[in-house]
């Protein structure tokens, strides 16, 4: 019986494997695309292994980011939202919304959607070569804090009207997720999304490899040209973002330290850390905790870390000589290559 049982499944178990060696090897042909492009600012570069090109779908999905999220289009949601006009939040807004006042709670206000006035004040004091005055700092801190906004019967409401909301510090990492869902959506299982330095991956590359990503060393190079990488990291399935202003530096007491606004101060941080970089298993998560380790600092983040064992960061930092030095979580031992 048990003979007869095993013939009549064999044409089966035939049929199953020979069935998925085809489908393999199709997969295999695939050709990969490579879309490139302007967006919130910065550049966009896209690899996916498809039947088709999907730019034109990757370009309408990052309008529909663009028209929710970007300070600069002028017919945008949030633009609307600062110019306190009565308008409906779309979902797009709502989910970035809602995710920036999550990571706002967990990082004690570190990230802060309100923070651009300040923001901006020290970017024209920095290149300007004078500081806001400590009036000025004071008249602005009234119009930053994350608590001052809400969602009351679906809309945004702003405690003084002058505030203005900026996602920049997430929109980036949220578009390289509405990309790699609309990949998804079409049935593609390789691919690398990356807006502005902030990735989202999945499946192998075109050498059948995981995907592979440099860490950028901070240095004093103005026009980002030489682009030294610090460490390799294998992303594969996961998004990953990184934060750290490279190209102004100042130094004090023979360190340096990035131009970074605390929100709840007003005034750059003093801390060692020179780059942050996030791991999670969604790229706005990592953008936002990256943007919040910066202003943190690396015992502070380190805390966050402790809480949140689904996230992993790696850090440059600069340390008592003054050389670059890092650290990253013990769970990223095995994606680092030096």
């Amino acid at each position: 019986m048990n003979r007869k049982k095993l013939l009549w499944q064999l044409p089966f178990l035939t049929l199953l494997v020979v069935g998925t060696v085809l489908i393999i090897r199709q997969q295999q042909s695939l050709p990969y695309h490579q879309n490139a492009g302007m967006v919130f600012g910065t550049t966009y570069h896209i690899t996916y292994q498809c039947d088709s090109d999907l730019h034109q779908g990757i370009r309408d999905e990052l309008q529909k980011v663009d028209n929710s999220l970007s300070p600069f289009n002028e017919k945008s949601i949030i633009t609307a939202i600062n110019q306190n006009q009565d308008v409906v939040p779309n979902e797009m807004f709502l989910d970035v919304f809602d995710k920036a006042m999550e990571i706002s709670r967990e990082t004690d206000g570190a990230f802060d959607i309100t923070v651009a006035p300040l923001v901006n004040a020290w970017g024209f004091g920095f290149k300007n070569g004078l500081q806001p005055s400590r009036h000025q700092v004071d008249s602005l801190l009234r119009l930053v804090g994350y608590q001052k906004v809400s969602l009351v019967d679906g809309k945004v409401r702003k405690k003084d009207q002058r505030m203005m909301l900026d996602c920049s510090a997430i929109a980036k990492g949220y578009g390289s997720d509405v990309v790699a869902r609309f990949l998804k959506s079409r049935g593609v299982r390789n691919y690398m999304v990356e807006i502005g330095g902030e990735i989202v991956s999945s499946g192998v590359n075109a050498q059948r490899l995981p995907w592979k990503i440099g860490v950028t060393k901070p240095t004093d190079d103005s026009l980002s040209e030489k682009g030294e990488i610090q460490s390799v990291l294998n992303v594969t399935d996961q998004a990953m973002a990184t934060s750290g202003n490279y190209r102004n530096f100042y130094y004090k007491g023979g360190k340096k330290y990035a131009h970074t606004i605390d929100p709840k101060t007003g005034y750059p941080v003093q801390h060692s850390l020179l780059s942050a970089t996030v791991l999670a298993k969604d790229c706005a998560t990592a953008d936002a905790y990256a943007t919040s380790f910066m202003v943190l600092g690396i015992e502070k983040a380190k805390e966050v870390l402790a809480k949140h064992p689904e996230l992993m960061a790696y850090f440059i930092y600069s340390d008592s000589t003054g050389h670059n030095a890092v650290w990253y979580s013990p769970s990223l031992k095995d994606k680092v290559k030096e």
